[in-house]
C-alpha cells in the first residue's frame, strides 16, 4: 500500500509479474494496521525525491516522504518476526547496488525506475520467509520505482514525464537500509528502520 492505495484494492502504480497457482490472500483482522516494507535511500537522494514529490504530487494526497516499496501488505502479526529477520539481514548484507534507469509514466503519474538485482535479492529473502502470509500482489516480483506524481490527469503526467526525462541521465542510487511502517489509511506510522551493515568483499 503506497501513496493512495486503500486495502484491499491494492492494484495500481506498481505493476506485478505474478506466476504460479492462484492462492487466496491471508486473513486480515478488521481494524489491524497492515505493515508496509520499504527500502531506505541515502540522505541526498531522499532530499531530491522528497522535493520532486512535494512539487508535483497533489497536496491533498501527499501524506508520505518519497519511498521504494518492497511489500505492500504484511499481516500486523508479523511485526516482531519481521523485525528479527530484518535485523539479521541488515547485519550481514552490504548496501545493495542500485541505479536509476529511466523516468516513466504511471498513466496518471510519474515515477523513476530502479534497477537493483541486489535489492531484489534482499526482498526475496523476506518473501521466502513469509511466503504463506503474502498477498497475491506481494507474491509477485516488483518493478522497483520511486513515485513523484500520482492521481493527476494523463496530460499533466505526460508533461512532467517529458520535462523530467529531458534532463535525466541514469545514475547510481544509494540504498541504505530497510524500514517497516504501519498503514493508517493514508499516512504511515514508522515501526522500525535498520541500516545495512555488511561489508563488501572483493576477490
Amino acid at each position: 500500500m503506497g501513496d493512495d492505495k486503500i486495502p484491499p484494492k491494492l492494484s495500481g502504480s506498481s505493476l506485478r509479474e505474478i506466476g504460479g497457482p492462484v492462492i487466496p490472500p491471508p486473513f486480515r483482522a478488521a481494524g489491524a494496521a497492515p505493515i508496509i516494507v520499504t527500502a531506505t535511500m541515502g540522505a541526498a537522494d531522499q532530499r531530491v525525491f522528497d522535493r520532486l514529490r512535494a512539487a508535483h504530487f497533489p497536496p491533498e494526497r501527499n501524506h508520505l516522504a518519497a519511498h521504494i516499496t518492497l511489500f505492500h501488505q504484511l499481516p500486523p502479526s508479523c511485526h516482531d518476526e519481521l523485525d528479527r529477520l530484518i535485523r539479521r539481514i541488515a547485519a550481514d548484507t552490504p548496501p545493495p547496488a542500485a541505479h536509476l534507469r529511466e523516468v516513466y509514466s504511471l498513466g496518471g503519474g510519474v515515477a523513476f525506475r530502479i534497477d537493483s538485482p541486489d535489492l531484489l535479492g534482499v526482498r526475496a529473502r523476506i518473501a521466502d520467509h513469509f511466503i504463506g502470509a503474502l498477498t497475491a500482489q506481494d507474491r509477485g516480483v516488483p518493478r522497483l520505482h520511486i513515485t513523484v506524481q500520482n492521481k493527476v490527469d494523463a496530460a499533466a503526467a505526460r508533461a512532467l514525464r517529458d520535462a523530467l526525462a529531458a534532463d535525466f541521465r541514469p545514475r547510481p542510487l544509494a540504498i541504505t537500509g530497510l524500514a517497516a511502517h504501519r498503514y493508517l489509511g493514508g499516512p504511515w506510522q514508522s515501526a522500525f528502520e535498520r541500516n545495512f551493515r555488511g561489508v563488501h568483499t572483493s576477490y
